[in-house]
């Protein structure tokens, strides 16, 4: 009898959790929310190239470049990165003008480039080193022509010019988004790998847009290597440099 005394006086102070649980109804519930922080660890391995006068004026900001490979030179070994554009320009002794960074795409788990794995790596590029945010320019060839459009219709605020080879994009959604954007796309008039007709849609959706800079080379007798002849012309960097990132 004490101790059904005891039970009954500790269920009337709620001092039994087993009975005091809610009972669910069904039907439409109270509003409820979720909070819970989530870490996502994100990987890549990249080449770094610093000008031969990079820290002699430590107040002088640097333009960056970033170039995005082929799918050709994906994987682990970067030293494949170095097969085309402007990291093949670098081994060869060449100077260029701008911090250049050069990420290489992994195989493995998903092909191609990704976007958020891209600006957490320029993220942290621009925090170390004296880089100069409002000229950022991003190019790349086949695999990265295709992540060069992709990248800067998602984030077009950060670059200020951008320069797409033998790739293409998703032409409505890009048109909005890049119709400000200062555009050199190239491609190979023969090219059975990437057709033409990829950029072509790029381009004709940025000037039904109202785009304000874009230009279209195309090389008459180019197959999908229409690239050994855009990065060996010094003009593709000097036109790149005559452009600053435009504030919203």
């Amino acid at each position: 009898m004490q101790r059904r005394c005891i039970f009954l006086a500790l269920l009337a102070l709620g001092a039994v959790p087993a009975l005091a649980q809610e009972t669910t109804v069904a039907g439409q519930q109270k509003p409820l929310a979720l909070e819970k922080s989530v870490t996502k660890v994100l990987k890549a391995g990249y080449l770094l190239y610093l000008p031969k006068d990079y820290g002699k004026d430590p107040a002088k900001k640097w333009p960056v470049m970033v170039f995005l490979h082929g799918s050709g030179e994906s994987g682990t070994d970067l030293e494949k990165v170095k097969v085309h554009g402007p990291p093949k320009l670098i081994a060869q002794g060449q100077d260029l003008p701008f911090i250049v960074v050069s990420p290489q795409a992994p195989v493995f788990p998903r092909r191609g480039w990704d976007v958020e794995t891209l600006n957490a790596l320029l993220d942290d590029v621009l925090a170390k080193h004296s880089a100069d945010t409002d000229r950022v320019y991003l190019t790349g060839l086949s695999m990265g022509g295709y992540g060069t459009w992709a990248w800067a219709t998602a984030n077009p605020e950060r670059f200020a010019a951008i320069a797409p080879i033998c790739g293409g994009g998703q032409a409505r959604q890009g048109a909005r988004a890049l119709k400000n954007m200062p555009i050199w796309v190239f491609h190979g008039a023969k090219d059975t790998t990437v057709p033409l007709q990829e950029s072509q849609d790029m381009v004709d959706a940025l000037k039904k847009a109202g785009a304000a800079e874009v230009k279209f080379t195309v090389y008459p007798e180019a197959q999908h290597d229409s690239w050994t002849q855009t990065y060996d012309n010094p003009e593709l960097f000097t036109w790149l440099l005559t452009h600053t990132r435009k504030k919203p």
